[in-house]
This record gives structure tokens, sequence and C-alpha cells, in this order.
């Protein structure tokens, strides 16, 4: 059965991947390069790696189901199921080891409804949800590391640490806001009650705000891919999902 949807029509690509047509074949250079499409025996895959690299981002930026996805690019149900579960994990981000001496990063958590209650938990948007650290460059936005999902009912202070985002930064200068306490994070002067702000600390503050809305911005593309949205993956699925949305979204700002 012919497919609808395939890399080989240069005019599907940004719509399910946001990336021009060079920038989707640099990534998809960078995956031959690490070992996304070997030679293996048994049967081979029924797509090209193009195309079901089209495929898996198709069913991030639409959150269609398998059964939905399968007639779109001319596969089977299971074959779709089989794709995602393969290129998923090797789609994903890798996190940034070193940062320049003078780096700051910007964090802040971001919760993704999951409907896999196994790593999710109910949260203040009372839906079950998992919550996602994520830390990008102050100065180019790009994403350089997401934590591992925690239950979306685990405050930021406490996911910093827990979700490996705090141990992968270290001693980097990292800007967060008011939820993380404790942390020994920059984060905006607080007022005490009865007490007004000397005007150096009211801008710093407005700096620091100006600044981290930075991160804001991030989760704002991130979350055009409807899949942020309501995540019906199980297990690492969210995980993957979203270090392949954050990698998407650096080849997009790196141009």
């Amino acid at each position: 059965m012919a497919g609808v949807i395939t890399a080989s029509e240069p005019s599907w690509i940004v719509p399910f991947t946001g990336l021009s047509s060079r920038q989707f074949s640099r990534l998809i250079a960078a995956l031959r390069r690490e070992g996304a499409d070997p030679v293996r025996k048994g049967r081979p895959w029924s797509l090209p790696l193009e195309d079901r690299v089209l495929l898996v981002a198709a069913c991030w930026r639409t959150n269609l189901t398998l059964r939905q996805l399968a007639p779109l690019f001319g596969v089977s149900k299971s074959a779709v199921g089989r794709i995602s579960g393969h290129l998923g994990p090797i789609l994903a981000l890798q996190p940034r080891k070193r940062f320049a001496k003078d780096a700051v990063l910007i964090v802040d958590g971001t919760l993704v409804p999951t409907r896999d209650h196994a790593i999710a938990a109910q949260s203040k948007n009372y839906r079950y949800s998992t919550n996602h650290q994520v830390v990008i460059d102050a100065d180019t936005r790009l994403v350089v590391m997401v934590g591992r999902p925690l239950p979306g009912n685990r405050n930021d202070c406490k996911a910093w640490e827990e979700s490996g985002a705090k141990a992968a930064v270290g001693k980097t200068t990292t800007i967060a806001d008011g939820g993380y306490p404790g942390t020994g994070l920059v984060m905006p002067h607080r007022r005490r009650k009865g007490e007004d702000l000397p005007d150096w600390k009211e801008a710093h503050n407005t700096s620091h705000k100006q600044v981290r809305a930075r991160v804001e911005h991030v989760f704002a593309r991130m979350k055009t891919w409807k899949i942020l949205r309501d995540c019906r993956l199980k297990g690492d699925g969210v995980h993957h999902a979203m270090l392949g949305i954050a990698r998407m979204h650096n080849l997009t700002l790196a141009g």
C-alpha cells in the first residue's frame, strides 16, 4: 500500500518537523553516523530512514494514533509502533556535558499531561502529568538538557535534584524562578511582609524576569508539538518525545 506522506516530497518536511529540507538532511546524516540505520539480518524496515524519521516526527507533532498514522505512511499499525519504539530513543537530545566558564543557564519545570499513571500524578492542572526540568542556554536559547520525568505533584525544587538536572549542570550559573528556594540558583529577590524592596533589587528583578522569560518562550515553541499536550506513550515514551522535540527545536534555532 502506497503512503500519502513521504520525505521524498519536501513539502511534507516543514509541517511535521519544523525543519527546512537542508536541516532535515543534516539530521538524517547525523542519525546515520550514530548508527540509526545499520545493515541488519532479517526483514528490512518497510520505510527508508528519512520516512521513518518523518513518521516519528508526525506522531509527535500531530499526536495521531498508530492506527491513524499507518495508512498515511503506507505501513501497518504494528510497523508504526516498531518504528516509533526504535527511533524515539535515537532521536533524543544528548545532554551537554561541558559549559563555558561564563555560561549562564536558565531552568524551569513544565508539566506534560501523561496517561501512563505509573509515572504521572495529579498536579496543579488537575490532570495526571509529569514534571520535566528543562535547562536552556540563556544566550543561544538552545536546550542543553532535560531531566528525567517525575510525577507532576513533585515541586520544582525537589524535581531539580531528583531529575538529574542539578548534577548535569554542576556549578554553572543558573537562573530560576521563585519556586527553587534553598537550591543555590539565582532567583528574584523576595519582598518581606511590610517591607518594600530597594530600587536596585527592583531593577534586578526586572532584568531577571526578562531573561528568565526565554525559557517560557522555549516551552511555547516545544508545545506546538501536540504530544506534549496529551501524551499517550507509556514508560520512557514521554521522556524520549521531550528529548526528541528538544533536538528538533535546537536544529531549528541553529539554522
